[in-house]
């Protein structure tokens, strides 16, 4: 029978020996690169959340510099409109100053002529007495109608009613029925009986009334009313002379007491129906409360400057009849106080004469 062997530990082989360890080697290596593995994804997790969040930095900072682009672009604008806005008010400050300036050396020179106007006025006074004084009952004999008043009332001084061929010319625009501008704008909107009963205007139908009575009997004569356009008094007789006689005249008065002031004033339809008449007047008599609002065509839009109602005033004294003498009653009115020099100038360059007479008269 055969022995059995004894097992002994140190009988094994060097090779299991070296297999056991290198087994070993390998445990531990693998236990070590699963560690290292798990501790590398996490800081890669953790980089790559940091690289999300500077992604989204940019992504939101490129937006905001777009915005930012957009807000300067903006700005730059608005500083150049801003600039050029300022650039309009420093020439616009320059033009006004120079405007002021030239306003005040005018206001010195019409001050002075407002002055002497004065003088002119006390003359004018006088020789008004002195003329009136004159009048004789033999005078007053000649006139084709009578007139109630009181007196005579002869102090239209310089203004000689005579002359082949006479043109009366009147203001019948709005401005006629007062002469405040607030007093205007409340009569205008009232009946056209209260505005033909206005004080204003009905010293102006006493004045045509009070002139015609003044026409001599060989004379020829037109009253001419204007606004925005002109027409005769007289029915039909439209750029022709109309023979003195009682029934033309008092058919003159009466269709001026029948109108109601309205519309705006245009003195170049007043002066163009004059000169329509063949032969020319030897004596026109303009009867305005101011210069004129409105030149040869209807304005485009309401209102009108001082400045403008001067160029229509002085465009229309080109169409006067050349060597006529114009003689002025200005019925004056508040807020044109360049009316008073301007028609003055007029009646002295024409050989007329001017007078604004008082509230009273006829």
């Amino acid at each position: 029978m055969a022995q059995k062997r004894e097992f002994n530990i140190l009988s094994m082989s060097f090779l299991d020996a070296i297999t056991c360890a290198f087994a070993c080697v390998i445990l531990v290596y693998m236990i070590i690169t699963a560690n290292f593995d798990t501790q590398h994804k996490e800081t890669l997790e953790v980089e790559q959340a940091e690289v999300d969040r500077v992604h989204l930095q940019v992504i939101v900072g490129g937006r905001n510099l777009a915005q930012l682009k957009d807000d300067l672009e903006r700005l730059v604008e608005k500083w150049a409109t801003s600039r050029a806005v300022r650039q309009e008010i420093v020439t616009e400050i320059d033009r006004t100053r120079a405007q002021l300036e030239s306003v005040d050396a005018d206001t010195d020179a019409r001050r002075k002529m407002i002055e002497q106007l004065r003088q002119d006025l006390a003359v004018l006074e006088v020789e008004t007495q002195n003329a009136t004084a004159a009048i004789t009952p033999e005078d007053a004999g000649n006139f084709i109608r009578s007139v109630r008043g009181e007196g005579t009332r002869q102090y239209l001084t310089g203004m000689r009613m005579g002359g082949e061929r006479i043109a009366i010319l009147v203001d019948v625009s709005t401005s006629m029925l007062d002469r405040t501008l607030v007093n205007i704008l409340r009569r205008r909107n009232m009946s056209e009986e209260q505005q033909r009963q206005a004080p204003k205007w009905q010293q102006v139908v006493n004045t045509i009334d009070w002139l015609t009575a003044q026409i001599p009997m060989t004379s020829q004569f037109q009253v001419i009313a204007f606004s925005d356009k002109a027409w005769s008094l007289v029915n039909g007789t439209d750029g022709q002379w109309v023979q003195a006689s009682g029934d033309s005249l008092e058919e003159a008065v009466q269709n001026m007491r029948k109108l109601t002031p309205h519309g705006p004033t245009s003195l170049h339809a007043g002066f163009a129906a004059v000169n329509a008449l063949e032969p020319k007047p030897d004596n026109i008599y303009l009867l305005v409360d101011g210069l004129p609002t409105m030149g040869e065509i209807t304005p485009a839009r309401a209102g009108v400057t001082g400045q403008e109602r001067r160029n229509h005033f002085d465009r229309a004294v080109r169409e006067a009849p050349f060597n006529v003498p114009i003689n002025v009653i200005l019925f004056a009115m508040e807020g044109d106080p360049f009316a008073a020099p301007a028609f003055w100038t007029l009646a002295l360059r024409s050989g007329g004469s001017m007078m604004a007479p008082s509230e009273d008269w006829p």
